[in-house]
Formats: C-alpha cells, sequence, structure tokens
C-alpha cells in the first residue's frame, strides 16, 4: 500500500519509521508530510514530521511543526526535545531552555533533555554552577539512577572537573551494584586522571561483568595501553576489530599498538605522506578572489557562532562549536559545498583502492556525514582524538591569527600521531602542517590529531567535516 486513502496513520507511520531507519530520511519526510496532510488535526503526524525536518536541518519547519503539535494537545516530552533542538540550531537559545525545561517538567528523570539542557545552558554561559543545576537536582531526586549518574559524570568532566566526575559514579556503586558500562566510564576516567592501577583494576572487572560489551571491551584495551601491556591491548583490539573492523577508534588503538612494539604495519596505516594532504580551495561562483569568499565565509559563521563555550564530547577547548554550517542559510556558507568538491574529489582519486582499511572503502563517491565550524579563542586548542562517525575528516583554515601564519613555532598547527588516550611508553606527534587560510587538510577519520594551542589576541576561524563513501 503506497496511499494515505488505503492506510490508517499507524500503518502509514510504520512505513515511514522503516525509511527512517535505513537511513533514507528525504523517503521518509515525502511519507509524513502525507500523513501530516491527511490528517490535519493529528497531534502525532505533526510531531513526526518535526522529528524528520530536524533531522533533516531544517531547523525553521521543524520547530514550526512541533509547535502545531503542541496546540493540538500533545504530552509528550518528546515533542518538547525536538522543538527545544530546532530551537537550538536555529540559534533561538532562549526559546531553546524553556523547551527543554517544559521536557523535563513533563518527565523529571528525561536524561537526554537534562543532559541537553545542561550542556545548552554550559555553551551560552560558560557558568558551570548554572548548567550542572539541573543534572544535581535530577541526580538527588532520583538517587538510584545510573543514566543520570552518567550523565552528570559525563557533564562534570566537560566542566574541568575530572575527580567530581569520578566521585559520582563511585557515589552510585557504593550505593548499588555497578553495571559493566558503569565500570568502564569509571575506569576510563580514573586511567585518565593518571590512577593507572586502579583504572586496570575496574576495566578487568567491567569485561568480566560482560564480555558481549563492546564500551567494557574498548576500556579494557586502554587500560591496556596505559600501562604498557602490548599483549593485553594487541588482544582485546584483535577481538573489537573482529566485531566493527572499520571502527575508527579500533584502528586507531591499532596503531597505538603496533607503534609501542615497533610493527610496520603502523606506517601502512599511519602512511602521512599519501594519506595526509593539503589543498587550497578556489572561490565558487559568486565570487573573484579566494580572499574576497574567505572574507564573506567568515563574516557569516562568525555571526552564526552563538556560545561562549566547547560542548561536552567533542574536542574543543576553549572555544564554541556551531553544528550543522548548512542548516545556515546565508551565501557564502551555502557555498562551500561547491568549493569542497574539486579538493575531496581529487584526494579520494589520489588515494586510490587498495586492501588497507582507508582505500579498502574507497567507491570513488562520497557525502558530508557531519560539518559544523570550531571558533577558538587565544590559548584554545582541540584535544586529540578521533573522529568515529567518518572515513576521511577534515581542517578547513577560513580566519587565522598572525601568530599561526607568520612563525613556525607551531602555535595552532594540526598534528598528527599524538593520541588522545594515555600509553605507556608515551607516543608524541610525528607530523604537523601549518595552516593558512583557504587551506584544506584531509586525512583519515582513525588518525590521531589534535591542535597546538596558540597565544596572543586574535581568535582561529575553521570548518571541520566527515566523509563517508558514497
Amino acid at each position: 500500500m503506497t496511499s494515505t486513502a488505503t492506510e490508517s496513520l499507524q500503518a502509514i507511520s510504520q512505513r515511514a519509521d522503516a525509511l527512517k531507519q535505513r537511513g533514507d530520511l528525504a523517503a521518509a519526510l515525502s511519507v509524513y508530510e502525507e500523513a501530516a496532510h491527511a490528517w490535519p488535526d493529528s497531534a502525532v503526524a505533526q510531531h513526526n514530521l518535526a522529528s524528520t525536518l530536524g533531522d533533516l536541518g531544517r531547523y525553521d519547519e521543524s520547530a514550526q511543526a512541533a509547535m502545531a503539535a503542541i496546540k493540538l494537545g500533545i504530552r509528550a516530552p518528546e515533542t518538547r526535545l525536538v522543538l527545544a533542538r530546532a530551537h537550538m540550531n536555529a540559534g533561538r537559545l532562549t526559546a531553546a531552555q524553556l523547551a527543554y525545561r517544559e521536557a523535563v517538567s513533563l518527565r523529571p528523570d528525561m536524561v537526554v533533555a537534562l543532559q541537553e539542557l545542561t550542556q545548552l545552558l554550559w555553551m551560552s554561559s560558560a557558568d558551570k554552577n548554572l548548567a550542572l543545576q539541573p543534572l544535581v537536582q535530577a541526580v538527588q531526586a532520583y538517587p538510584m539512577s545510573a543514566e543520570l549518574h552518567l550523565a552528570l559524570s559525563q557533564a562534570l568532566e566537560f566542566t574541568g572537573d575530572k575527580e567530581g566526575a569520578i566521585r559520582v559514579i563511585l557515589d552510585l556503586a557504593s550505593r548499588n551494584a555497578a553495571d559493566a558500562l558503569m565500570m568502564a566510564r569509571t575506569a576510563d576516567l580514573l586511567l585518565e586522571t593518571g590512577k593507572l592501577a586502579h583504572g586496570r583494576e575496574l576495566a578487568i572487572r567491567a569485561f568480566n561483568a560482560d564480555r558481549s560489551s563492546f564500551p567494557a571491551l574498548m576500556t579494557l584495551a586502554r587500560a591496556a595501553l596505559s600501562c604498557g601491556e602490548a599483549d593485553g591491548a594487541s588482544a582485546a583490539i584483535t577481538e573489537a576489530l573482529n566485531r566493527r573492523p572499520d571502527d575508527q577508534h579500533v584502528l586507531a588503538m591499532q596503531a597505538m599498538v603496533w607503534r609501542m612494539t615497533g610493527n610496520a604495519g603502523f606506517n601502512a596505516l599511519y602512511d602521512y605522506s599519501s594519506m595526509v594532504r593539503s589543498y587550497l580551495i578556489e572561490p565558487p561562483a559568486g565570487w573573484s578572489t579566494r580572499d574576497d569568499y574567505l572574507a564573506n565565509l567568515a563574516e557569516e559563521l562568525k555571526a552564526a557562532h552563538h556560545y561562549r563555550t566547547h560542548p561536552f564530547g567533542h574536542s574543543v577547548r576553549q572555544g564554541s562549536q556551531l553544528p550543522n554550517i548548512f542548516a545556515v542559510k546565508t551565501p557564502a556558507i551555502q557555498a562551500f559545498h561547491q568549493a569542497l568538491q574539486a579538493p575531496v574529489n581529487t584526494h579520494i582519486e589520489h588515494l586510490g583502492t587498495g586492501p588497507d582499511p582507508l582505500r579498502r572503502r574507497n567507491t570513488g563517491a562520497w557525502q558530508i556525514q557531519g560539518i559544523w565550524s570550531v571558533m577558538l579563542r587565544p590559548g584554545g586548542f582541540h584535544v586529540d582524538h578521533v573522529h568515529q562517525e567518518g572515513w576521511l575528516s577534515s581542517a578547513f583554515y577560513v580566519e587565522l591569527p598572525d601568530v599561526v601564519t607568520k612563525n613556525n613555532a607551531k602555535e595552532g598547527w594540526i598534528r598528527f600521531g599524538q593520541p588522545g588516550s594515555p600509553v605507556q611508553p608515551a607516543q608524541a606527534a610525528q607530523h604537523f602542517v601549518k595552516p593558512e587560510p583557504g587551506m584544506l587538510v584531509l586525512f583519515p577519520s582513525y588518525m590521531w590529531h589534535g591542535t597546538v594551542p596558540f597565544s596572543g589576541q586574535q581568535s582561529r576561524l575553521t570548518v571541520a567535516m566527515d566523509i563517508i563513501p558514497g
């Protein structure tokens, strides 16, 4: 059946849900639009439409549909969550905060709404006490909720209190047996703060508690690396690769083991000369010079950067991050997709095909998995990380401080090869790229990379994206 005339609302929603789960958001949207048109008084139809519009980055339309669902009487906190995300991504931060708070008022232990509200308050204000208040109150009200404790722990970590993050999880564990995920999370924090023996012990306990848990397996590998145990790390990573052969974090950790042991496989996986390349973009149609285009792009991106500090769970420190830049409907930002075509196509052709984890996925075609902008303040940096959602990742330099471009002290440069996870012996960065305005750097998503902190008084404005095979 393909017509709303012969389908119930439930049946057509199930059909759209199936399309959405397969990743065909455009087709799912068409079906949800049919349903909203056929059942104009259905709050559920409007909610489904709002959610999918939000997934597609059409935030103003998503907000309109969510408000229509609320006007029709829907009481679900999920609708307020959709509305909050739409407002937030459109830059309406006060309206987003109100929608998040309404979702929480309807379901006081709604972890995702509390987590996102806390992050919004933090990014908007850089005030740790203000930001943490919703999660702290929820944990006090629901002291046995593991999910809320994990959310508060993450918030404490990314607002600069790793010791507090550990205490929150240990507090719950003291009152209730911790599961594998909680033990793994705590073990990771212990390892990051140098408590290696305790972290290793907890990592082993987490894995033994649930050997099917992939997070526990990864934590076991990190614990072995932190303690310099090459055999233990290799065994855990081999099992992880058997489960998820294209997982970018696993590949990054495989490289760490190979580098630790002098295995030649490391040089093939981290072949900087062929896998890390830089390209200067050409100005897209409508701009006569690269400098003119970059000036307009910088102006539009700066106007869209609404936050004062970094989000949770990302690599940015002392700066702000703007998600999904193509949701900003201004000329230079929208033209950026055109500017990317030639360098990305050239790079993919240069890589070619082969048996290694990067080239074996090369189809010759590509699509953007995510694209965002970062503005680092003086002293800002990216912690060393990999991009779990990508195949190829990038850094594009829009506007740079003089200290980055006019000296060779490596301030503000992108570096490769220094792990973001503890390892003994330590592994230093091996490869650096000096940025310049208009430069696109492309590299494997599994490759450890970060940014050297920079001094001075000027900010550093970039765009980054993840690419997957088309």
